[in-house]
């Protein structure tokens, strides 16, 4: 087996779970009532729906909760914190089941999450919902469909979705946005398809950041880099639009604003094992002119030869996300997770040469059937903690930082 691999990161503490060690895209961190820092961590897959650690103690975290999805064909890949509401995602391995949408949960007390509503946005067109952006009380985006929404083509299912949910107990769509031509009676063209590793035009991440509520930073998948313009909810418009998708090969999942720079990080994710879909990669663009955004460079990776053998993917994934609440925000660090790759830590100071400074690469986990890590996701805390999951069997791992 492979030993660690490390610079200027080390472990303080892993962390398998119970045993459920394959967590998705929703890690958030929650400041208790009574003082405790608490990881809440959604499931890449079924049985488990999501986990709760106490994390107060970074060299010790401690489940304190673990609760079980209603069935196996369901997941629930992504969850966000604000205060003591957690909003959980659900989505169906195929169309028509149930439940689809997303979960409210109070969390006052974690050791008892206690179900507060639910959008339902279940249809035979609609598999749910895939991400959460909740990152300020009353109001939540995410990659999801309306009840009414059917796709020209079913891998278009999940557009852009605003919820009002003052009301935790009746949450209300605010606002709603797909791309031209990808719902059955849009009189526009349905948009081309990547001719190799076509995986639809719809969202992925739907980032809205309180510096700027008038705009949403969407990552469309296939349909590269999205800036909407949601001032009036009831007409969001788009104002950019940026597809490497040919040549490329697709799949752009986070879109990063660095606001006082002008600049965007977007990342295209990996989807396909031993580097079948290389290059995956981070990308730096200049967003002086918002509605012209030009790439200037790309976060370095290591080899693809080195790493796409070792099992699994090797790519990028995610990057941290510059959230509010207990989170770092960093407009010259990025963070971000390549599963085999490790966890990588960037420097783009200087946008146009970016350099790595930082790198963690356990070794493959127990149980691991892609037999190397996998970290799928990164939350960095205000401290510079990084607590990275593993999408198969490692669990949580709890990182520090010195840079």
């Amino acid at each position: 087996m492979k030993k660690a691999e490390s610079k200027n990161i080390k472990l303080l503490s892993q962390d398998t779970l119970l045993g459920n060690g394959n967590v998705g895209e929703g890690v958030s961190l929650q400041l208790t009532n009574d003082g405790r820092r608490i990881l809440w961590l959604a499931h890449e897959s079924a049985p488990t729906n999501f986990t709760g650690v106490d994390v107060s103690d970074p060299r010790n975290p401690k489940v304190v909760v673990q609760t079980q999805l209603p069935h196996n064909t369901v997941r629930s890949n992504s969850l966000d914190v604000v205060g003591n509401t957690m909003a959980v995602a659900y989505q169906t391995q195929t169309w028509g089941q149930e439940p689809a949408g997303i979960e409210l949960f109070d969390i006052t007390k974690p050791e008892e999450p206690r179900s507060i509503g639910f959008y339902d946005c279940s249809s035979p067109h609609s598999r749910g919902c895939h991400q959460v952006w909740f990152v300020e009380e009353g109001w939540l985006t995410a990659a999801a469909p309306t009840k009414d929404f059917q796709p020209k083509e079913s891998w278009d299912d999940q557009p852009f979705l605003m919820l009002d949910i003052s009301n935790p107990s009746k949450p209300e769509e605010t606002c709603f946005w797909w791309y031209p031509g990808t719902r059955v009676g849009d009189d526009e063209p349905a948009p081309p398809r990547h001719p190799r590793f076509s995986q639809g035009w719809r969202c992925h991440n739907t980032n809205v950041y309180p510096e700027r509520p008038d705009r949403a930073y969407i990552g469309y998948i296939d349909g590269g880099v999205m800036i909407l313009d949601i001032a009036d909810k009831s007409a969001p418009k788009l104002v950019s639009h940026w597809n490497p998708h040919p040549p490329a090969n697709g799949f752009t999942h986070t879109v990063l604003p660095l606001f006082d720079r002008n600049l965007i990080v977007a990342s295209d994710e990996c989807v396909y094992d031993l580097g079948e879909d290389w290059p995956k990669r981070v990308w730096v663009l200049d967003a002086q002119v918002e509605d012209n955004l030009v790439p200037i460079s790309t976060l370095p990776m290591p080899p693809v030869e080195e790493f796409a053998p070792r099992g699994g993917r090797f790519g990028a994934h995610n990057v941290h996300e510059n959230r509010p609440g207990p989170s770092f925000r960093s407009d010259q660090i990025v963070i971000g997770t390549y599963f085999n790759g490790g966890v990588r830590v960037h420097d783009i100071a200087d946008p146009y040469e970016p350099k790595e400074i930082a790198h963690y690469v356990p070794e493959a986990p127990e149980g691991s059937p892609a037999g190397s890590i996998q970290f799928n996701d990164a939350y960095v805390d205000e401290n510079g903690l990084i607590y990275a999951v593993d999408r198969w069997a490692g669990g949580l791992y709890v990182l520090e930082m010195d840079i």
